[in-house]
């Protein structure tokens, strides 16, 4: 059987592994980068978060896109899978916090390298080209065009492209355009795992600063509803705010409006507000002749404390001994209850992946095939399916990777 994959990414590697195991597939696999694997290297900040040591329940109930949609693949290829998989290609790993699991050297190439390896067996072929087109017959699939003017014909194509994140690793959303000329639904791009653009210039002020262990939530202005709380570390940027808790809450907001959402953060939530008013009390004792200003660096990381007082509303010349009672309970609320407000999303490009894509009732989530054209199949972030960061995303395309190059024999 003849087979083309189009992208030499985690699900395009995973899918020509896979069918290249039947050595009488004959496997075209067509990447328009130099290199596969690009956004791979980039991944866990150049030290791939490779997939979550979790069960297949967690790995739906992380997909908060579609999850469901995912059953058949998690069960097909698991995160314990892959952690076997890479075992036997010669990578140990190592689980770190949150069950995110790692390359014991901390290097993605070490990944990439043993997914090429697992890739390239005698019965694929690797070429540098771009597909522009697919060849479609009767309502099955023959072929693809390429950029160069060449055509190269199959039996079976998968596509698995990636989003439109990071184009600069060759995600430019070309999956969608081969979707479409197939007859596909593409549920509407927006970017996912992304900072957030924020209204206060006090986090410029404080860009660089990483806060760890605090506790957030992302407020709807509009009716007042809680729509997302978390714990963990985040980080201050010259345009807003990102980090992990950052990411994971942007992908609770579906229509974003400047100004319509406030991200609400307590700077100490191992403390109540009566243990955190104590504290502040018994510092302030200590401290009784300085300005509030120059008090405050026991309880807050120095870049906060100009931020913390302007949101309290107390001067910043006030002396401590001046400090009334209901200034300071101003002061505690601006430390469990710091607010900023949301602007906007930074740019799709910068998004760790894309939301939306190939509608998952249009692919059989038992094969990853396509129900519309016979042959084709859809593998990755190009289907409309995303999830939490963790290694969650990862492994959602090593499961539909691998199920899409199970099923070619189907």
């Amino acid at each position: 059987m003849k087979i083309i994959i189009v992208g030499a990414g985690a699900a395009g590697l995973m899918a020509a592994g896979v069918a290249a195991e039947n050595n009488e597939n004959e496997i075209l696999l067509i990447e328009r980068n130099a290199r596969p694997a690009r956004k791979l290297m980039i991944t866990g900040k150049g030290r791939c978060n490779v997939t979550n040591a979790c069960s297949n329940e967690e790995l739906v109930g992380a997909t908060y896109e579609n999850g469901r949609f995912l059953y058949s693949a998690f069960n097909a290829f698991s995160s314990w899978d892959t952690m076997d998989l890479l075992d036997k290609l010669g990578v140990p790993l190592k689980i770190e916090r949150g069950q995110r699991v790692f390359p014991v050297s901390d290097k993605a190439v070490d990944i990439v390298d043993a997914l090429v390896k697992y890739a390239l067996k005698k019965n694929v072929k690797l070429i540098n080209d771009r597909v522009e087109a697919l060849i479609i017959d009767g309502g099955k699939v023959l072929g693809v065009k390429t950029e160069s003017k060449k055509e190269f014909f199959a039996d079976k194509v998968i596509v698995a492209t990636g989003g439109k994140s990071y184009p600069l690793t060759g995600s430019t959303g070309d999956g969608y355009i081969l979707a479409k000329q197939a007859g596909h639904t593409i549920v509407p791009l927006r970017p996912s795992l992304v900072p957030f653009e924020v209204k206060e210039n006090c986090c410029a002020e404080m860009q660089g600063l990483s806060l760890k262990n605090v506790a957030i939530k992302v407020i709807d202005s509009y009716n007042k509803k809680n729509i997302y709380t978390d714990f963990g570390e985040m980080l201050f940027t010259h345009f807003g705010i990102s980090g992990p808790v950052v990411l994971s809450a942007s992908s609770h907001i579906k229509d974003m409006v400047p100004d319509r959402y406030e991200f609400v953060i307590d700077l100490k939530p191992a403390l109540d507000e009566q243990q955190l008013d104590a504290r502040i009390r018994r510092d302030f004792e200590e401290q009784s002749n300085k300005i509030i200003s120059n008090s405050l660096n026991k309880l807050l990381p120095l870049k906060m404390i100009p931020a913390v007082i302007e949101q309290s509303g107390i001067s910043p010349d006030c002396r401590i001994n001046q400090v009334t009672k209901e200034m300071r309970l101003s002061l505690l609320k601006a430390i469990k209850e710091f607010k900023l407000t949301i602007q906007g999303f930074r740019p799709i490009k910068e998004a760790i992946i894309t939301s939306g894509g190939v509608k998952v009732t249009e692919i059989n989530p038992k094969t990853m095939g396509s129900k519309l054209v016979s042959g084709l199949y859809f593998a990755g972030e190009v289907i409309d399916v995303s999830a939490y960061t963790g290694g969650f995303n990862l492994q959602i395309a090593f499961s539909t990777g691998y199920l899409a190059g199970k099923s070619l024999m189907y």
